[in-house]
C-alpha cells in the first residue's frame, strides 16, 4: 500500500511539473525565435512583397531610387519584375552556370571527402592524419585571400603558366572561367565536408567491419555495403550544406569567374548596385532561395531519417 501511494504521489507531481517545464522551455526558446522572425522573416516578407509590386510602406524609398520598378496592378500585385528577369537574355546562362558549378563542385567535394574519410577509417596511419590535417587548412584562410591566391596562381602570368613555360608547355589560363570557380569552391567547401563525413565513418563500430571481413567481403564491398550506408546521413548533410553554400557564393565567382555568364550571387549584386534594378535583383534572389529550399528538403529528410534510427521519433 505504501508503495502504491508513493507511485500516485510521484505521478501527480510529474503531471503538475510537466506544464511548468513546457512553459519554461517555450519562454527560453522565444528570444531566438523572435530574433529570427524580426531580422530574417520580416525582411524576407517585405522583399517578397516588393518583388510583387508593393512599393509603399517599407518599400517606398527603394522604389523611388530604383529603375524599372513595376507597381502592382492587382490586389495581389504584379509579375512584371519576374517577367523582366525570365525574359532577360543573361538570366538563363547565369542560372545554368550556377546550377552547373553547384552540382560539379558538390559532387567532387563529396568524392574527395569520402576518399579521405574511407582511407583514414580503413587504413589510418600517419599519412592519413597528414592528409586530413592539410585538408582542414582552408578553414583558417579567409575566402577573399584564397580567391585572390587562386586568381594569381592560375592567371595568364601566374605560377602554373610560368612553371610549364620552362618546359615548353602552354598551360591554359583558368582565371575568369567556370573551372576556376569550381576549383575555388572546392577549396573552401572541402574542410567542412571532410569533418562531417569523417565523423560519420569513424562512428561505425569496428565489429561491423570485422564481421564483414570474416564473411569474406572485400575492401570495396565493405565500402559499398557497410561504410557508405551507415554514414549516409552525415554524407547527405555535408552534401546539402556544401550545395547551398556554393549556390549562394559571391566572393569566389566575383574574383575567379567570367563576367558573363556568371553565378547568380554576382548577378544579383550587379542588378542591385551597378544596374540600379533592385526589384529584379530580389526576383533573382528568390530564384536562388527556391533552389536552396529544394536542397534543404534533402537535409530535412536526412535529419528525420537519423532521428528515426536513433529512436527519437
Amino acid at each position: 500500500m505504501a508503495s502504491e501511494k508513493t507511485d500516485v504521489v510521484a505521478e501527480s507531481l510529474l503531471v503538475k511539473t510537466t506544464p511548468r517545464l513546457s512553459a519554461l522551455g517555450f519562454f527560453m526558446a522565444l528570444p531566438p525565435m523572435l530574433l529570427v522572425i524580426c531580422f530574417v522573416g520580416l525582411p524576407i516578407l517585405i522583399a517578397f512583397t516588393f518583388s510583387l509590386g508593393f512599393t509603399t510602406g517599407p518599400n517606398r524609398v527603394v522604389s523611388i531610387i530604383g529603375q524599372e520598378i513595376h507597381k502592382k496592378d492587382h490586389w495581389w500585385g504584379t509579375f512584371g519584375a519576374y517577367k523582366d528577369v525570365f525574359h532577360d537574355s543573361r538570366f538563363p546562362g547565369d542560372l545554368r552556370t550556377t546550377l552547373l558549378v553547384t552540382f560539379m563542385a558538390t559532387v567532387l567535394v563529396l568524392i574527395m571527402a569520402l576518399g579521405i574519410g574511407i582511407y583514414q577509417r580503413m587504413i589510418g596511419g600517419r599519412l592519413a592524419g597528414v592528409m586530413t590535417t592539410l585538408t582542414l587548412v582552408p578553414l583558417f584562410v579567409p575566402v577573399v585571400i584564397a580567391s585572390w591566391a587562386i586568381h594569381t596562381f592560375y592567371a595568364g602570368d601566374g605560377f602554373m603558366r610560368t612553371l610549364f613555360s620552362h618546359f615548353g608547355i602552354n598551360f591554359p589560363t583558368l582565371t575568369s572561367t567556370v573551372s576556376a570557380i569550381i576549383i575555388g569552391t572546392i577549396w573552401t567547401s572541402l574542410p567542412f565536408a571532410i569533418l562531417m563525413v569523417t565523423s560519420g565513418l569513424q562512428s561505425i563500430p569496428d565489429a561491423l567491419i570485422e564481421t564483414a571481413q570474416d564473411a569474406g567481403a572485400g575492401f570495396f564491398r565493405i565500402i559499398r555495403t557497410v561504410l557508405v550506408p551507415l554514414a549516409i546521413t552525415p554524407i547527405v548533410i555535408a552534401g546539402t550544406f556544401t550545395a547551398i553554400g556554393i549556390m549562394g557564393s559571391f566572393t569566389i565567382p566575383l574574383f575567379l569567374g567570367p563576367n558573363q555568364p556568371t553565378m547568380l550571387g554576382v548577378e544579383i549584386a550587379n542588378f542591385f548596385g551597378a544596374y540600379n534594378r533592385p526589384q529584379q535583383s530580389i526576383v533573382m534572389a528568390f530564384v536562388v532561395f527556391a533552389a536552396a529550399s529544394g536542397i534543404a528538403l534533402v537535409y530535412i529528410w536526412a535529419n528525420v531519417r537519423s532521428a528515426k534510427q536513433s529512436g527519437r521519433i
